[in-house]
């Protein structure tokens, strides 16, 4: 039988746990919202042997890697949408512009939304974050991230990953940064992240692509990108479902040029011409395709380009071969005229 006092001590009870829950309510409620968007990649990896160094399947959805960490809901309200759960190397270009359209259009619906982070395979991360970087219309941080180690191996870096790529989302600083990487508590720029080896620690950004880092206290950005980006890009993606063909082809000491292809255009990874090679590109040129020159390394810094008439070759500064093939593909919907190509690789 409850007496009285028992009676007291039970509503006074419950009303502490309501109170309790009504804050932590509240208090949630007050977070930055945002969105994850999960495609799939090591980060979602689950082994059929757990906690080894065996291989792995993609099949994790992002609620139960986000299961995995609790700590997010400290810093954001998380919605989740599961857009693919598929290796890197098989996405494909058109689904970069269905990712671009999904992001925009979540912008443009949700004013509360204040970030979006993609999770993505580490093999066509860079790619993907720099095909974002170009095309999405709005000035809130997008940030893509990985992992290098599956979410069952020993040791994943998924998890510190997830919670740094959100904190960084959810960061009003990050506003007008464009899009990030984020790996290894690094805040890298989207122009500049590369993949340089297979494990933690292997995302780079050479010497003037790292704008930040995500610190105990929250992210800290200690620069900003430079070069157009999202908001003040000329590119609108948003109505097309394809985009132009470029190839990428390598420059070596005895080549005579990379062979057929049927690409608009074509971006050389090369440090010099040789002859041979020069009469290969000349007949493409003559053939309507656009040659564009870059360091092999993505490293040289050259002044702005100058379309010479003799061998009119596109010049592009400090740029991956594979992100100035994404520039390439997104120049041409808006131009086939040299000069005008030059000046959008000058500008970004």
């Amino acid at each position: 039988m409850l007496t009285k006092s028992k009676v007291s001590g039970l509503a006074l009870y419950f009303i502490l746990f309501n109170v309790s829950a009504a804050t932590l309510a509240s208090g949630q409620s007050d977070l930055p919202r945002v969105l994850v968007i999960a495609t799939g990649g090591t980060i979602a990896g689950e082994q059929g042997e757990p906690g080894t160094l065996g291989g792995y399947d993609i099949r994790k959805t992002i609620n139960e890697v986000l299961g995995s960490v609790p700590e997010v809901r400290k810093y954001a309200q998380i919605e989740t949408e599961q857009f693919s759960n598929i290796p890197s190397p098989n996405i494909t270009p058109e689904q970069w512009l269905q990712l671009a359209r999904r992001i925009n259009a979540a912008f443009e619906k949700r004013t509360d939304l204040a970030g979006v982070v993609v999770t993505h395979g580490t093999s066509r991360l860079e790619e993907t974050a720099f095909f974002l970087h170009l095309t999405v219309k709005f000035d809130r941080p997008v940030v893509v991230v990985g992992a290098q180690r599956p979410a069952t191996g020993i040791s994943p870096d998924g998890p510190i990953n997830l919670l740094s790529a959100i904190r960084v989302a959810a960061s009003p600083q990050a506003r007008g940064k464009g899009v990030m990487v984020v790996m290894d508590d690094r805040i890298l720029c989207a122009r500049d992240a590369q993949k340089v080896y297979a494990r933690t620690g292997g995302f780079s950004s050479d010497e003037m692509g790292m704008i930040g880092v995500v610190a105990t206290h929250g992210p800290e950005f200690f620069y900003a990108p430079t070069r157009r980006h999202t908001v003040m890009s000329e590119v609108d993606v948003r109505d097309f479902t394809a985009l132009p063909r470029v190839d990428v082809q390598y420059s070596y000491a005895g080549s005579e040029g990379g062979g057929k292809t049927d690409a608009r255009a074509v971006i050389v990874a090369t440090t010099g011409f040789d002859p041979v090679e020069r009469l290969y590109y000349e007949g493409l040129q003559k053939r309507g395709v656009i040659v564009a020159a870059t360091f092999p390394s993505g490293d040289h810094v050259a002044s702005p380009g100058q379309v010479k008439e003799a061998f009119p070759v596109v010049a592009i500064q400090r740029m991956l071969p594979t992100h100035a093939r994404i520039l390439m593909m997104l120049a041409l919907t808006r131009t086939q005229e040299l000069r005008e190509i030059q000046r959008i690789f000058d500008l970004y």
